[in-house]
């Protein structure tokens, strides 16, 4: 037997239940009871820097800290707050930059709407009026100390920032730091860089045209572990301290990778993709040192940058042998593929670390041979590539250089002609 269809008195009936309940839900969820925690908290694990009268320490709260310091999950919404104490030992009236910490920063009572709640008019007051009394502000008077928070897009593995702090005296003062963030391991950290190379296995050299030499002796392309099939092509070499480095191509928007053994693949977090490992390819007898990845806003395109540190030191730094490639799939049932053209992807960052003034010198060098796109490579992983087979020289900078400032080594440069030659025309 059908059942007859319901009444209109019954459907309203139904609706005005639904909506008591939803409502019951919400007030449910309608509490604001957050536990604040001490600034000696933060004092303890925080990084200060000083110069000309202004001090600054900063500390960045773990997921567990911003939750229980707002009673709201803010790391699921994509928001980190950063600690800042900020003290002015000058006669001068200083101004933070919140915009230097981070381009698109959460004014505080933007990230208290997100939490508001209907029918709590009260608990909602209480929630705008908290945030608001945690954020730093801007001003610091003379001789005084103010402390708060900045409320900044969420970033996983080492948050790196700037704090910029100009006085009426017209003087700018910045301020870089490189926190570690709470909840992400990540590959670089695992590795013990002490023992990669012992006493007397690490060459010095302080000549530019020996420093050419050697980078043009390379092998032309890392391998598969073992060492048998030549798999993507080594065509970047940064020359820098790790430290300049790390900060360089966070501060350009590059992201660290997970170690693989502490990588949960089941773990539902917003920021999961952004982090995920990198396969591991082999130079030197060893799987990367350390991988970034450059995301868009899904998986589907991303660049993806491995570093090996290299047994050379040049002029006291550094020297990193690189394989950057642009990876992209058409759909989710599509398997990655290395975009043909890999001298692009060495463009990019080329470009990339520029536009962020985080470079002083480049230069090309001859190293992987060339290969047309009618007459492509192969690599490890069947995917084909075309290339003009020269390798960028990156030299990062400690700090920063405009763009019009970098120098240019004249060694080897990308021919005028590219288009006839990797065509095979």
């Amino acid at each position: 037997m059908r059942t007859p269809p319901p009444t209109f008195l019954q459907k309203a009936v139904r609706v005005l239940a639904a909506g008591i309940f939803s409502g019951a839900l919400l007030l449910g969820c309608a509490t604001f009871d957050p536990r604040p925690l001490d600034e000696p908290v933060f004092r303890q694990r925080a990084e200060t820097r000083a110069e000309d009268g202004v001090r600054v320490s900063a500390a960045v709260l773990s997921a567990a800290e911003a939750e229980a310091m707002f009673d709201r999950p803010l790391y699921n919404k994509g928001i980190q707050p950063i600690w800042l104490e900020i003290e002015n030992r000058t006669q001068h009236r200083m101004r933070f930059l919140p915009i230097s910490v981070d381009r698109d920063y959460f004014a505080p009572l933007e990230v208290a709407y997100l939490y508001h709640a209907a029918f709590a008019k009260k608990t909602n007051e209480r929630i705008d009026r908290y945030f608001h009394q945690r954020s730093i502000g801007s001003f610091i008077p003379p001789g005084q100390v103010r402390s708060g928070f900045v409320f900044t897009n969420l970033e996983m593995g080492t948050k790196a920032f700037i704090v910029d702090v100009i006085g009426t005296d017209l003087r700018l003062r910045s301020f870089t730091f490189l926190i570690p963030v709470e909840g992400l391991k990540v590959d670089h950290s695992e590795v013990r860089w002490s023992s990669l190379y012992t006493e007397g296995r690490q060459v010095a050299i302080d000549s530019p045209e020996a420093l050419r030499g050697a980078l043009e002796a390379l092998p032309c392309c890392a391998t598969g572990e073992d060492a048998g099939l030549p798999a993507d092509p080594l065509n970047v070499v940064i020359v820098g301290d790790g430290r300049d480095v790390l900060y360089a191509l966070l501060r350009s928007g590059w992201d660290e990778t997970a170690s693989v053994s502490s990588y949960d693949p089941t773990a539902q977090l917003p920021w999961e993709f952004r982090y995920q490992p990198v396969k591991p390819l082999y130079l030197f007898d060893r799987p990367q040192d350390a991988a970034f990845r450059k995301s868009r806003s899904t998986l589907n395109e991303r660049n993806q940058l491995r570093l090996w540190l290299s047994p050379y030191v040049y002029e006291g730094k550094d020297v990193w042998v690189g394989q950057i490639s642009r990876i992209i799939r058409r759909t989710v049932w599509s398997r990655f593929i290395i975009e043909p053209d890999v001298d692009e992807a060495r463009t990019y960052l080329l470009q990339d670390l520029w536009y962020a003034q985080a470079l002083s010198k480049i230069a090309f060098v001859k190293g992987t041979g060339m290969a047309t796109l009618a007459k492509p490579r192969r690599s490890l992983h069947d995917d084909t590539y075309f290339t003009d087979g020269l390798r960028v020289v990156i030299w990062v900078s400690g700090g920063t250089v405009p763009p019009s400032d970098v120098v240019s080594v004249d060694w080897e440069w990308p021919v005028l002609e590219r288009r006839k030659l990797l065509l095979g025309e």
